[in-house]
């Protein structure tokens, strides 16, 4: 006899699951069945905060969806915060949890890890929270989760299967593949959207983490139009070194000033989120008053005003645009120069402090070219969000925009090396937010994951501190003790090496890399 838990995992390898997430618990050993027969690899990091924030970390450096295992109750509400972060970052995350047998379900008996309504917390956070009674209806399950994550905007999806379900008979379901896809370009908004561009001198796109799939079709709609390209944090790497990229902040003054001096402004794939536009909470963000949005989410086109809303894949809209715009269409002339003005304006704007920061990113970028750079929130994080261009498109993300989610860096870069394994991983954390997840180094030893922790330490939470004082607060609780960031490295059997500032960060990258192991590099910070 197969069992429902058996037969997940041959579904999960249908729909092209290569690795799992998880903790396996007393609720869970029935999905770990059929696991260990499987061609799935298991990584199991070292708490479930940890199995979400690598999902996530697979999910953006695949383009697949992150699958992670965690049991009822504590295990789940564990992930949650991994979920957030992938709410607030559109990212394709699958959790499947134990939940107590049916019969004690929202009795109160005081079962094992039972919570009053394990479903009810999850709908709050997830896109689609839904529980398996029946082994009939785990294919549907997994496919309806499966279509959302490729035809609209992406977020975690929760399937919960009860104890006394995962043992039932199994032996007849079969994998209902979904085939669903984005909503295809309505070809009345298309012709709007020609007649607007038709119409500008004065073009701008702005690019979020919705096209950083895009690369080619973006870089065509540039070139034919003049106009200048603002990459927002996720969709940097897109443009790298074009003369029409613009890789700054629209929190950042200068920025605003190139979208409020362009009669046309065409966004794909962002939100528009104060995180991006701003960041500073100054309120001096103002929405274009001609507007193109292209998302491939209804919801997202309807939250904000706009001239012409195109819901589609971001490449498949503007591969339409490009069409129906046709290849005679002069190009604005001073695009390039718009750009060049608008990087100049936007790089003065960083301090000092910054500069030097976003120096020590570009030298991880050159030491390591194609890197995969995955981010916690710490100074130089923050400094190269607002000023920083990335040579590999989707390369660059982290978790000081949306959620926010502090220690989320060091397990999502074990996520992204075990997705991408050929490509360098950089995970760049600061000293307190690397005490969120330190134990992952386990993890990242368990898993071969060759990620290159940086750890850049000035002894605190700097830019909370400097916050503080920005406003007249004493700080208060900033100055938490790192520990000996090597000796630990060591003490997992990770090689690590301490350097006093960043003249010496580049030739410590290389030999990391060359390890083809997890390594730490420790910056201590003035």
């Amino acid at each position: 006899m197969t069992t429902l838990g058996e037969a997940l995992i041959t579904l999960l390898e249908a729909h092209g699951v290569d690795t799992v997430f998880g903790i396996p618990g007393v609720h869970t050993v029935e999905l770990y069945r059929g696991l260990a027969r499987s061609k799935i690899r298991h990584v199991t990091p070292r708490h479930e905060q940890g199995a979400g924030f690598m999902a996530d970390g697979y999910a953006r450096a695949s383009g697949r969806p992150g699958v992670a295992f965690v049991i009822t109750g504590p295990g789940l509400t564990n992930t949650i915060t991994a979920m957030g972060q992938a709410r607030a970052d559109s990212v394709p995350m699958l959790v499947i949890s134990g939940v107590n047998a049916t019969p004690t379900l929202g009795k109160g008996l005081g079962f094992l890890h039972e919570l009053p309504d394990q479903r009810g917390m999850m709908e709050k956070v997830a896109l689609l929270s839904r529980r398996v009674t029946e082994a009939s209806e785990l294919p549907d399950a997994l496919a309806q989760a499966f279509a959302l994550f490729s035809s609209s905007r992406p977020g975690p999806v929760h399937i919960e299967i009860p104890t006394d379900v995962m043992v039932k008979p199994a032996d007849d379901i079969a994998a209902l593949l979904s085939n669903a896809a984005p909503p295809t370009p309505d070809g009345a908004a298309i012709a709007s959207a020609v007649k607007l561009v038709a119409a500008a001198r004065r073009p701008l796109i702005l690019a979020g983490g919705g096209a950083k799939r895009a690369e080619t079709a973006l870089r065509r709609l540039a070139e034919t139009l003049g106009a200048p390209v603002v990459e927002t944090t996720n969709a940097r790497g897109l443009l790298h070194r074009h003369p029409l990229c613009v890789p700054a902040s629209p929190s950042l003054k200068a920025v605003r000033a190139l979208m409020a001096e362009a009669d046309l402004v065409i966004a794909a794939g962002t939100e528009f989120g104060p995180t991006d536009y701003d960041g500073y909470g100054d309120g001096g963000f103002v929405m274009p008053s001609n507007l193109i949005r292209i998302d491939i989410g209804a919801d997202q086109l309807a939250r904000r005003p706009v001239t012409v809303g195109i819901q589609a894949d971001c490449a498949e809209a503007i591969e339409a645009l490009l069409a129906a715009i046709g290849p005679a269409h002069p190009a604005a002339p001073d695009g390039e120069a718009r750009a060049a003005a608008a990087r100049k304006a936007a790089f003065a704007e960083l301090s000092p402090a910054y500069v030097a920061q976003v120096h020590a990113v570009e030298m991880i970028r050159d030491a390591l070219p194609g890197a995969i750079v995955v981010g916690d929130s710490t100074q130089p994080v923050y400094a190269a969000n607002l000023y920083y261009d990335h040579d590999r498109p989707g390369g660059w993300f982290n978790a000081a925009t949306g959620f926010g989610a502090l220690g989320y860096g060091p397990p999502a870069a074990i996520g992204a090396a075990l997705a991408v394994p050929d490509a360098p991983v950089v995970c760049l954390t600061g000293d307190g937010g690397f005490q969120f997840t330190l134990p992952e180094l386990g993890a990242a030893l368990d898993a071969r994951a060759p990620v290159i922790f940086v750890v850049w330490n000035n002894r605190g939470y700097r830019e909370i501190e400097t916050s503080m004082l920005d406003v007249g607060v004493e700080p208060v609780g900033v100055s938490p003790a790192p520990p000996d960031f090597c000796k630990l490295a060591e003490a997992y059997g990770i090689s690590a090496e301490r350097l006093a500032g960043i003249g010496a960060l580049p030739r410590a990258l290389k030999q990391a890399r060359a390890t083809g192991l997890p390594c730490v590099i420790e910056i201590t910070v003035d």
